[in-house]
Parts: structure tokens; sequence; C-alpha cells
């Protein structure tokens, strides 16, 4: 039989190895002691606690816009003739026996005329003829010069029906995705847009993008429903995309969820990334841990740090405290960015917590075995 004495050194003995092994035991990460000692052994990461003034300092906006390139093109001519139009050139002739016209007849019609990829066009005695660039009223003259010397007084009338070349293409977030002719009501983004149906996605993360000629510009829906300057004339060829934000962050630790998070809104704080993901876990967090882990720019980690003199991008861990007096008023002032890890630390009982479970249901065990042993024994 064992010993009252001894049950209770081998029952000690379990525990005392269990503590020895607690920090095997699972967790979602680091704690908040862990992570401020390892930051000050390695010079390579700044580790700061989140202010007012912190806050101000890493505010960076990620603002979108046209450049000058968009901003000073004037509206395009809509009776623009271009490659890949279609015309209809009509022929009044003055004689009864006429150059282009059947017998009995003085009106010759000529109809589905496409101006081809080198912006020509052929009329009949008239020859090839340069179509593109020049508009309608510009043509007939054209047309009319050139038939002057074989027919007298000719009467000509051009027309542009519907065709490929003033167009533009919309794609993405839009009601109606396709080819649009630029028409004279049609002319600048925001018309061509509601052309189109109209952008089906969230406006707070919606982006227009302009791609003409290997230039690209973009701007954020609500930033062109606010400037009318921002509403750029289109030209031949544009392709414009409706597309959602692209930026994310990630959430780890004690959040109510861990995953790639898509932006929300355009500016997006510690606050609302929080409430995107369920906010903390009342069961395992630590409202003193709240981490933006990220790489400052070199601009930025000198206003941050107020110093001149670095020149490489640093790695910051950002802390929030959200028990003292200003932290919920600080992470609503700290925005996250593009690329931002948001870690959640737990609780410091969760730990002893985790350790006093483990024991107790050791103890158990211990107490088990040497109940078994002794039942043996006998």
């Amino acid at each position: 039989m064992i010993s009252l004495s001894k049950r209770h050194k081998l029952v000690a003995g379990f525990a005392a190895v269990l503590v020895l092994a607690a920090c095997s035991l699972p967790r979602s990460g680091p704690s908040r002691s862990e992570i401020m000692a390892g930051a000050r052994q390695d010079a390579g990461v700044h580790i700061l606690e989140v202010t007012d003034q912190v806050a101000l300092a890493a505010r960076s906006v990620e603002s979108l816009g046209f450049d000058s390139s968009f901003l000073n093109a004037s509206a395009a001519r809509a009776d623009r003739i271009s490659a890949g139009d279609l015309l209809s050139v009509t022929v009044w002739e003055n004689v009864d026996n006429g150059l282009l016209a059947s017998v009995g007849q003085k009106v010759t019609f000529i109809s589905d005329i496409q101006v081809d990829q080198n912006g020509q066009i052929f009329v009949p005695y008239a020859g090839n003829l340069k179509a593109s660039g020049k508009t309608p009223e510009e043509l007939r003259r054209l047309v009319t010069r050139n038939l002057e010397g074989q027919t007298p007084d000719p009467q000509v009338e051009v027309r542009r029906l519907a065709g490929d070349g003033a167009t533009v293409s919309i794609i993405g977030g839009i009601a109606g995705q396709g080819v649009y002719p630029i028409e004279p009501s049609t002319r600048r983004l925001t018309a061509m847009l509601a052309k189109a149906g109209g952008v089906v996605i969230e406006p707070d993360v919606a982006q227009i993008k302009i791609q003409r000629q290997g230039r690209t510009g973009s701007i954020w829906l609500q930033d062109l429903y606010d400037s009318q300057m921002a509403d750029v004339a289109l030209r031949a060829g544009d392709r414009i995309v409706v597309e959602e934000d692209r930026r994310s962050f990630t959430a780890l630790g004690a959040t109510g969820g861990q995953t790639q998070v898509p932006f929300s809104s355009r500016d997006l704080s510690v606050i609302e990334a929080l409430a995107q993901v369920g906010g903390l876990n009342s069961q395992l967090a630590d409202p003193k841990g709240i981490f933006v882990f990220r790489e400052e720019p070199s601009y930025v980690a000198n206003r941050v740090l107020g110093r001149t003199d670095i020149v490489a991008p640093q790695r910051f861990a950002y802390v929030v405290d959200l028990t003292k007096p200003n932290g919920m008023f600080v992470a609503r002032d700290f925005n996250i960015r593009d690329g931002d890890t948001i870690y959640i630390t737990e609780a410091p009982f969760v730990g002893w917590q985790k350790i006093l479970t483990a024991t107790i249901g050791t103890v158990n065990f211990a107490g088990a075995a040497i109940t078994t042993a002794e039942a043996l024994n006998n």
C-alpha cells in the first residue's frame, strides 16, 4: 500500500511537471509581455504605444485621383469620325443621266461605308478619302469637291451611323457591361456610367479606373460624386473598369475571427477593423494588448519617431490599450493600412486558467493512477 506522504509527493510531482511544461500549452500566439521583451531585444523593430500624437504622425492618406493628362483633356467631339465607324453618303445630281444615279434617278444612296483602320473610305468617282478625325460636315465638303469636276453642282450629305470608332468599353461592377458610343450626352465619365446602368457595388469601396493609351487614372466613386472637376472627358478607345477596393488586413489572435479581411470603407480605423472581425473575444482577449504590425516608409518613420536620418523602411509594432481613458479615441483615430496585421493578445489569466485546468486534470489522473496501483498491490 502507498503511504499518504508518498501519495502527496507523486501528485505534486505530476503537477510540477505540468507547470514546467505550461509554456507548451496551446494558445493563439505570444503574450503582450513576450512581444514587448522581443522588441527590446530586436533593434530592427520599433514598438510604440499609440497616443493622439502617434496616431496623427502615422496617418497616411491613400488618395486616388486623375492626373493632369485626364483632367485637362477637353471634351471629345462626339461627331468626329473614327476608324471603324459606319457612314452613309447621299448624292443628288442636277442632270438626268448622272454620274452615280441610275437611269431616271437623280439621287444615289451609299450606305454602310466602314472607315478602315487607316481612317479612309472609298466613294465612287471621289476616290479614297481621309475620313477619321473629320466631322460629317467636313467630309461632306471633301466629297463635294472631289465630285464637282465630274458632275455639275452635286449636293452631298454625309451621316455618321453607329460604329466601333468613338466608343468606350465598361467592365466590372456596373449594371450593364459593354461597349458604348461616345454621344453628345455621354462625353464625360459620370454620364457614361449612368448610361451603363450605374455602379452596383458598395459606393464606399468602389473605385473607377480609366485606361487610356498606356496611362491609367483611378478615383474613388465618392470623390467622383463630390468633385465636378473629376468628371473627366472621355476619349475613343477608353477602357473603364469599376472595381472594389483591393486592400486588406490580416486579423490574428484573440479575435472573433482569424482571417484576411478586405477593407469595408476607404478610411478604416482600428475600432472599425475590430468590428469587421467580430470584436474582441470576451473569454480570451487582453484589451491592453492590441498590436498593429506594419512596415512604414522612411518619411512616416521619421515623422513618428521625431527623426530626420531614416532613409529605409522600418518595421513597427503599434500598441493600442483600450483600458486607458483615451484608448477608444486613439483606436478610432489610428488608421489601418493595406497589408497591416492586427494581433490581439490573450489576457494573462487565460494562461493560468489553462494551467489550472490541466493541473486539476493531471492531479485527478495521478490520483486515479495511485488508486489503481494500490488495487493491484492488494
